[in-house]
């Protein structure tokens, strides 16, 4: 029998575009469908290395993380119960993100750098593409500008993990009801 999917939408920002060489320092998870269902850690650095637009982006300060930051192996582990927990024995988490690339690739590298294993397995869903098939644009109408203006979310994008993985979610979960109500 095969399990009910889950989707978690998922927002990092990090100090830089690499894992290895740059750290995850939050993560922010929101479930689709149930918004207020959420996880969010801020983290230690695992290096020194940042991009200066990458930390004035996401707001974050690495002197403050290495202090008050929490470990990753500890922040990953707890996520991945949180995530156990939330689906139970009846279902299987997707992992979601717009622009599920860059989120993923720090997600993944984190659960098996310092967990073993990823929940979400080796895969995730792109948002951004989903729409690109759902609605026959090309690659240049899935910028979130566009998207937002089919979907408009109440959450607001602020460049914390948590706000915008909620507005993901929310944006998600328009783009589901959307394509259940198109097939009838």
């Amino acid at each position: 029998m095969a399990l009910e999917e889950l989707f978690f939408s998922v927002d990092v920002e990090a100090s830089g575009p690499i894992p290895a060489e740059y750290s995850l320092l939050s993560i922010g998870c929101a479930l689709v469908g149930r918004p207020e269902a959420t996880f969010y850690a801020e983290l230690k650095p695992v290096n020194g290395n940042a991009v200066p637009e990458a930390l004035k982006v996401a707001g974050l300060d690495m002197e403050k993380l290495r202090e008050k930051g929490e470990e990753p192996a500890a922040a990953m582990k707890r996520f991945a119960a949180w995530i156990r927990e939330t689906c139970g024995a009846t279902h299987r988490p997707v992992f979601a993100a717009f622009n599920a690339t860059f989120d993923w690739m720090f997600v993944h590298w984190y659960f098996v750098k310092f967990t073993g294993a990823s929940p979400f397995s080796i895969s995730g869903l792109d948002m951004k593409a989903y729409y690109m098939g759902m609605m026959g644009t090309g690659w240049g109408g899935t910028k979130k500008e566009h998207v937002t203006k089919k979907f408009p979310t109440k959450a607001q994008h602020t460049h914390n993990a948590l706000d915008d993985a909620k507005e993901q979610a929310e944006l998600f979960g328009q783009m589901l009801e959307y394509q259940k109500l198109r097939k009838g």
